[in-house]
Protein backbone atom coordinates (compact mmCIF):
# COMPACT_ATOMS: atom_id res chain seq x y z
CA UNK A 1 0.00 0.00 0.00
CA UNK A 2 2.78 2.45 0.85
CA UNK A 3 4.38 2.09 -2.57
CA UNK A 4 1.03 2.68 -4.31
CA UNK A 5 0.11 5.70 -2.21
CA UNK A 6 2.00 8.33 -4.24
CA UNK A 7 0.28 7.35 -7.48
CA UNK A 8 -3.24 6.77 -6.19
CA UNK A 9 -3.90 8.06 -2.69
CA UNK A 10 -1.70 11.16 -2.66
CA UNK A 11 -3.13 12.26 -6.03
CA UNK A 12 -6.72 11.76 -4.90
CA UNK A 13 -7.43 9.00 -7.43
CA UNK A 14 -8.13 6.52 -4.65
CA UNK A 15 -9.10 6.68 -1.01
CA UNK A 16 -8.40 4.14 1.71
CA UNK A 17 -11.00 3.74 4.42
CA UNK A 18 -9.74 1.48 7.15
CA UNK A 19 -12.20 -0.73 9.02
CA UNK A 20 -11.22 -2.99 11.89
CA UNK A 21 -11.77 -6.71 11.67
CA UNK A 22 -10.75 -7.95 15.10
CA UNK A 23 -11.54 -11.63 14.72
CA UNK A 24 -8.60 -13.31 16.45
CA UNK A 25 -9.74 -12.88 20.03
CA UNK A 26 -9.41 -10.33 22.78
CA UNK A 27 -5.88 -9.25 21.92
CA UNK A 28 -6.82 -8.30 18.38
CA UNK A 29 -9.71 -6.28 19.78
CA UNK A 30 -7.40 -4.47 22.21
CA UNK A 31 -4.88 -3.77 19.45
CA UNK A 32 -7.62 -2.28 17.28
CA UNK A 33 -8.86 -0.11 20.14
CA UNK A 34 -5.33 1.07 20.93
CA UNK A 35 -4.77 2.03 17.29
CA UNK A 36 -7.86 4.24 17.42
CA UNK A 37 -6.51 5.94 20.54
CA UNK A 38 -3.28 6.64 18.64
CA UNK A 39 -5.41 7.91 15.75
CA UNK A 40 -6.83 10.61 18.00
CA UNK A 41 -3.31 12.04 17.97
CA UNK A 42 -2.80 11.60 14.23
CA UNK A 43 -0.63 8.50 14.63
CA UNK A 44 -2.88 5.65 13.47
CA UNK A 45 -0.62 4.34 10.70
CA UNK A 46 2.59 4.62 12.70
CA UNK A 47 1.06 2.85 15.70
CA UNK A 48 -0.66 0.15 13.65
CA UNK A 49 2.57 -0.56 11.76
CA UNK A 50 4.54 -0.64 15.01
CA UNK A 51 2.10 -3.15 16.52
CA UNK A 52 1.94 -5.24 13.34
CA UNK A 53 5.73 -5.57 13.29
CA UNK A 54 5.63 -7.04 16.81
CA UNK A 55 3.24 -9.92 16.22
CA UNK A 56 4.13 -13.13 18.01
CA UNK A 57 1.19 -15.44 17.33
CA UNK A 58 -2.44 -15.26 18.24
CA UNK A 59 -3.44 -14.46 21.82
CA UNK A 60 -0.07 -15.25 23.38
CA UNK A 61 0.12 -12.07 25.41
CA UNK A 62 2.02 -9.94 22.91
CA UNK A 63 -0.96 -7.60 22.55
CA UNK A 64 -1.97 -7.56 26.20
CA UNK A 65 -3.08 -4.14 27.37
CA UNK A 66 0.20 -3.35 29.16
CA UNK A 67 2.21 -4.22 26.07
CA UNK A 68 0.03 -2.05 23.84
CA UNK A 69 0.62 0.84 26.24
CA UNK A 70 4.35 0.12 26.20
CA UNK A 71 4.30 0.18 22.38
CA UNK A 72 2.71 3.65 22.53
CA UNK A 73 5.52 4.75 24.79
CA UNK A 74 8.20 3.22 22.57
CA UNK A 75 6.73 4.75 19.43
CA UNK A 76 7.20 8.18 20.91
CA UNK A 77 5.42 11.39 20.10
CA UNK A 78 2.16 10.41 21.78
CA UNK A 79 0.60 12.07 24.79
CA UNK A 80 0.63 8.93 26.92
CA UNK A 81 -1.84 10.26 29.49
CA UNK A 82 -4.40 10.89 26.76
CA UNK A 83 -3.62 7.56 25.06
CA UNK A 84 -3.98 5.60 28.31
CA UNK A 85 -7.18 7.38 29.30
CA UNK A 86 -8.68 6.61 25.90
CA UNK A 87 -7.54 2.99 25.95
CA UNK A 88 -8.39 2.24 29.60
CA UNK A 89 -11.79 3.84 29.16
CA UNK A 90 -12.69 1.53 26.26
CA UNK A 91 -13.61 4.54 24.16
CA UNK A 92 -13.49 2.59 20.88
CA UNK A 93 -14.63 -0.86 21.99
CA UNK A 94 -18.12 -0.46 20.51
CA UNK A 95 -16.72 0.89 17.23
CA UNK A 96 -14.28 -2.00 16.85
CA UNK A 97 -17.04 -4.52 17.57
CA UNK A 98 -19.42 -2.81 15.13
CA UNK A 99 -16.83 -2.74 12.33
CA UNK A 100 -15.96 -6.39 12.96
CA UNK A 101 -19.64 -7.35 12.77
CA UNK A 102 -20.04 -5.35 9.54
CA UNK A 103 -17.06 -7.19 8.06
CA UNK A 104 -18.59 -10.56 8.93
CA UNK A 105 -21.88 -9.50 7.32
CA UNK A 106 -19.98 -8.56 4.14
CA UNK A 107 -18.20 -11.93 3.98
CA UNK A 108 -14.81 -10.88 5.33
CA UNK A 109 -12.90 -13.88 6.65
CA UNK A 110 -9.32 -12.64 6.81
CA UNK A 111 -7.11 -9.59 6.81
CA UNK A 112 -6.34 -7.78 4.76
CA UNK A 113 -9.53 -7.70 2.73
CA UNK A 114 -10.33 -4.89 0.33
CA UNK A 115 -13.51 -3.65 -1.29
CA UNK A 116 -12.50 -1.71 -4.36
CA UNK A 117 -15.60 -0.07 -5.82
CA UNK A 118 -17.55 -2.92 -4.26
CA UNK A 119 -15.25 -5.59 -5.68
CA UNK A 120 -14.18 -8.06 -2.97
CA UNK A 121 -10.45 -8.81 -2.76
CA UNK A 122 -9.12 -11.04 0.00
CA UNK A 123 -5.42 -10.89 0.75
CA UNK A 124 -2.76 -8.55 -0.51
CA UNK A 125 -1.89 -9.18 -4.16
CA UNK A 126 1.52 -8.29 -5.59
CA UNK A 127 1.95 -4.56 -6.16
CA UNK A 128 1.69 -4.75 -9.95
CA UNK A 129 -1.53 -6.78 -9.78
CA UNK A 130 -3.04 -4.40 -7.24
CA UNK A 131 -2.11 -1.38 -9.40
CA UNK A 132 -3.59 -3.06 -12.48
CA UNK A 133 -6.86 -3.66 -10.64
CA UNK A 134 -7.07 -0.02 -9.56
CA UNK A 135 -6.15 1.18 -13.07
CA UNK A 136 -8.87 -1.02 -14.59
CA UNK A 137 -11.48 0.81 -12.54
CA UNK A 138 -10.50 4.13 -14.09
CA UNK A 139 -11.21 2.76 -17.57
CA UNK A 140 -14.84 2.04 -16.77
Amino acid sequence: MRSLAPKYIDTGKAQVIYKHFAFLGQESTWAAEASECASEQGRFCEYANYVYARQAGQNRGQFAKNNLKMFASQLGGLDLNAFNACFDGGKYSARVQEETNQGKQRGVRATPTFFINGQFLEGLPPEAQFAALIDSLFKK
